[in-house]
């Protein structure tokens, strides 16, 4: 039922945009349009109008409807509370993910470069027995 009204919404909101485009301007708005032309007191209610004010309405309609459908499955609870006792820790760590002192690291940590294929092999030292 949620996908229908979804997608009901969704052209609901291309047909608006489409016809609110459609109409022409009646000037006055930021100072442009090609008005030209004055208001009369009743209005004019041409078809485009009246789409525009259908299309509008069942916009709203289906925004209602989507948000009682999406809070019906609910729990009725906040989501602050949800997440508050699911990811309650038990222990804390004892330092931070990063490393602890945030630190660069230094010399002694740095990992061991592999061997270039042109470099001489190291030499061992012998073992010693006791």
């Amino acid at each position: 039922m949620e996908n229908v009204v979804l997608t009901i919404h969704l052209i609901l909101a291309l047909l608006l945009i489409g016809v609110v485009l459609l109409q022409r301007s009646e000037g006055g708005g930021l100072g442009i349009g090609g008005g030209g032309g004055t208001v009369s007191a009743r209005g004019a209610a041409t078809a485009l109008t009246k789409l525009t004010w259908i299309f509008a309405s069942a916009f709203i309609v289906t925004s209602i409807a989507l948000t009682v459908l999406a809070t019906r499955g609910g729990q009725g609870g906040s989501v602050v509370d949800s997440v508050a006792t699911d990811a309650a820790p038990a222990e804390a760590p004892a330092t931070p993910a990063l490393g602890g002192d945030l630190l660069p690291p230094s010399t002694g940590d740095a990992p061991a470069t592999p061997p270039r294929a042109d470099a001489p092999a190291p030499a061992t030292a012998p073992a010693t027995n006791p």
